[in-house]
Order: C-alpha cells, then structure tokens, then sequence
C-alpha cells in the first residue's frame, strides 16, 4: 500500500493570505503536474490548507497564530505516519513545521540564496521573514516562539545553509560568528557532502527547506529577491538527492514562490521537480520510523 505524504498549504506572506509570496503557494498546491509527480513516486497524496486568522491583528501576531496552526497540523500528519511536504509563502513557516516533526536530534539543510538569520536587535528591513532561521536556532521573540506547540531550537551547529550569497554586510558578519555550516554561491559539491557529513556524526532526522530563490536567477525570477551567482536547477536537485540519500528526512517545504514575477513559469516547472525529487528520495528510503511520531567557521565568497 502506499503511504501518505500530506501536501500542506501556508498561503500566506506577512500574515496575510494570497498576497505576493502566499500566492505562490497555493498556485504549486493545485498544480495538477506536481502532484502527479509526487504521486508517480509511489506516494497517496492528501492536500489540506491553513485557514487564515483575523486580519486586523498585528503582523507578527497573525504569523504567529498561523504558524501554531501548521505546527498542529504537521504534528497531526507525523503521528499517523504520514510525510508533511509544506507549500508556503513565507521562509518563518519553517518554526511550525519544524515543532510538528519535532527538533529532537533534528538537523536542518536549508537551500536560499538569503540567510534569513537576522534578529530583532540587528534587522534593519523590519522584514518578519528575514528573521526565520534565526528563530528555529533561538535566537529572538523568545516569548513568541514558545507559543508555538513542540517548539524547541535546532543547534546553530546542525543547520547547513546552501546557496546563500545576497547578504548585508551585517549579515554576512552574524554568518561568520555562528556555527551554522554554510556551503554558499553554486554549492560545491565536495563542499556540500563534507557538511552533510559532519552533519550525520551528530543527527539522522533531517528538515530540507527549499526556498526557490535559492536557484540562479538565470534559472528564473522566483520572487523579488532573487540574485545571481546561485546553483543551477540540476545542482540544487543534485544536492536535494545526496540529502535524501544520507538522511531521513521527515518534513520539507518548498517557499517564496511569486507567479507574479515568475513570468515565463521556469520557476513553476522547477517547483513541480523540486517537489518530485523530495517526493521519490524520501520514498527510496526505509524512513517509516522516523515518520512516525517523534521519538522523543568560515563563510566562502558569496
């Protein structure tokens, strides 16, 4: 029988729902080439989306509340053994995945030309989404965090962040100071299976988080922030493979998907093959347990 992987939409960007980015999400949702090519990788599919919440709260309250929700029902899928494979708009969805699945010796490998790493004491964007990778390691709105169910932070040390390079100096800065493994620009391949190395002495569940501006721009406009200098469609999905291969990996999301830059739709065929080779690598591995319910340096030029 085959098992189920729950295709979970996060419609939203800043809270609200079919804006910019949020669109993007919905649009991979019911695109009838992507979910065949999850479905031809020997999986049951099974869609759900997350309601809004009311509009007139503030942003972050609104993210907050919505990322409680994908929290649960991410949680929900695991505990019946099913594959949660998030749509969303925004990159913070990642905090309510990450507490469904569980961060207990959870490692995260995570695609994006940004680094997402900001927190409030250095942001100078006022940009809530910039700040997504630095939460799911602990660092700012502590007291917000902490509302979300399952919430724990992943160890700076056990995220490999690829394909970063459109970096603040700032940024770049806080990168270099942390212990987050950054394999940056094209990815290098032996630079990237060194990381992923490193990374499985210490975990063997993993969160692959895809954002599409992490491929060239000469790959496509996958929102308005995306730069060159990344890795190629068949790189990234190289690495999307060698990941699947080392790991289990129990939850993924595919984000920051604008149709409305995506003008001549390379970004749309690049999502549906993204969400296939996600599809068929976690399917090529023995990974039913850890689909269960959870069991309990230097920066390169970018």
């Amino acid at each position: 029988m085959a098992a189920d992987l729950r295709l979970i939409c996060w419609p939203f960007h800043n809270g609200l729902r079919g804006v910019g980015m949020g669109c993007g999400s919905s649009r991979l949702a019911v695109d009838q080439e992507l979910r065949s090519g999850i479905e031809a990788a020997g999986w049951r599919l099974r869609f759900e989306e997350i309601e809004a919440v009311d509009e007139s709260q503030a942003e972050i309250a609104r993210v907050i509340a919505l990322l409680r929700r994908l929290a649960e029902r991410t949680r929900r899928a695991t505990a019946t053994g099913a594959f949660p494979l998030v749509l969303a708009g925004d990159c913070n969805s990642c905090l309510g995945t990450v507490a469904g699945v569980g961060a207990d010796q959870l490692g995260v490998i995570w695609f994006d030309a940004h680094a997402d790493f900001d927190d409030p004491e250095e942001n100078l964007s006022g940009f809530f989404d910039v700040m997504g990778l630095a939460m799911l390691t602990g660092r700012g709105w502590r007291a917000l965090r902490e509302t979300i169910p399952g919430h724990r932070p992943v160890a700076e040390r056990d995220v490999i962040l690829a394909g970063v390079r459109d970096l603040e100096p700032y940024q770049r800065e806080r990168l270099e100071r942390s212990n987050v493994q950054v394999v940056p620009d094209l990815i290098d391949l032996q630079r990237f299976e060194r990381a992923l190395s490193e990374l499985a002495s210490r975990v063997s569940r993993i969160y692959l988080h895809v954002d599409l501006d992490a491929l060239d721009s000469s790959e496509g406009q996958a929102n308005a922030y995306a730069a060159p200098g990344g890795p190629s469609l068949a790189r990234l999905l190289e690495c999307v493979r060698a990941a699947c291969a080392r790991f289990s990996v129990v939850g993924a999301a595919i984000t920051a998907y604008d149709p409305a830059v995506d003008v001549d739709s390379r970004i749309l065929t690049a999502g549906r093959r993204i969400a296939a080779e996600i599809a068929a690598g976690v399917q090529g591995r023995d990974s039913s347990t850890s689909r269960a319910t959870t069991p309990s340096r230097s920066i390169g030029n970018a």
